[in-house]
């Protein structure tokens, strides 16, 4: 079954050619406005790298490690990560579009002030991600730890949480309004009652926030 067809939310998939050439990026020198295209790179390690304004485009990743690796303001289109550890990577300002992380370890990714298209993040490991004053239309998380990430003042449209971590994310300023939490877990959650507003949340959830904000239930 394809994400298409599982998600009520329809993102477009990356589009991909049937052959991409290989790639070695590891023993490549990156540098500013570098572009990538049509390629595939596989069971390498990027590291110590801060290059701005890059591009991948039409892109496979699987099984890489970048480590120490800074792309502030670059621009991914219809790209694949597969089992990759992108652990702190920077991707601020940057914008994706129809990119997926499948498997990947996204621990303390940065992508403040990003701008999200059509992107999936399944079975990743998300702690402590930033996504502050990023804006996102067309964004599912499925099956994902993002425990204590920030998504401060980030903008929302036909966006998901399904099945994640989500205890003590930083949702302040991010209005919440339709987005469905009652399947995702936490036990405290870093949001005001405005920004709970038409939020959609279990039984037991509805009661642990009103001892988050000290409301009291008479009988």
């Amino acid at each position: 079954m394809t994400n298409t067809e599982k998600s009520p939310l329809k993102i477009i998939r990356p589009k991909l050619p049937h052959q991409l050439n290989t790639l070695d990026l590891s023993n490549t020198i990156i540098s500013d406005r570098m572009e990538w295209v049509q390629s595939v790179c596989e069971e390498q390690e990027i590291s110590y790298v801060t290059a701005e304004k890059i591009l991948f485009d039409q892109m496979q990743f699987r099984h890489v490690t970048f480590s120490q690796v800074s792309f502030p303001n670059a621009e991914l289109t219809d790209v694949v990560f597969s089992h990759c550890d992108l652990s702190n990577i920077d991707f601020n300002e940057s914008v994706l579009h129809r990119v997926r992380f499948e498997h990947c370890k996204i621990i303390g990714m940065d992508l403040t002030a990003a701008t999200l298209r059509n992107i999936v993040f399944q079975d990743c490991a998300g702690d402590y991600a930033t996504f502050r004053f990023s804006n996102m239309k067309q964004v599912s998380f499925e099956n994902c730890s993002l425990l204590k990430s920030d998504f401060y003042h980030s903008e929302f449209t036909k966006v998901e949480f399904d099945r994640c971590m989500l205890n003590e994310s930083q949702f302040s300023g991010a209005s919440l309004k339709g987005i469905d939490l009652s399947n995702n877990e936490f036990f405290n959650l870093g949001a005001t009652l405005e920004d709970l507003q038409g939020c959609i949340i279990s039984p037991a959830q509805a009661i642990l926030f009103t001892k988050i904000f000290g409301l009291v239930i008479k009988e």
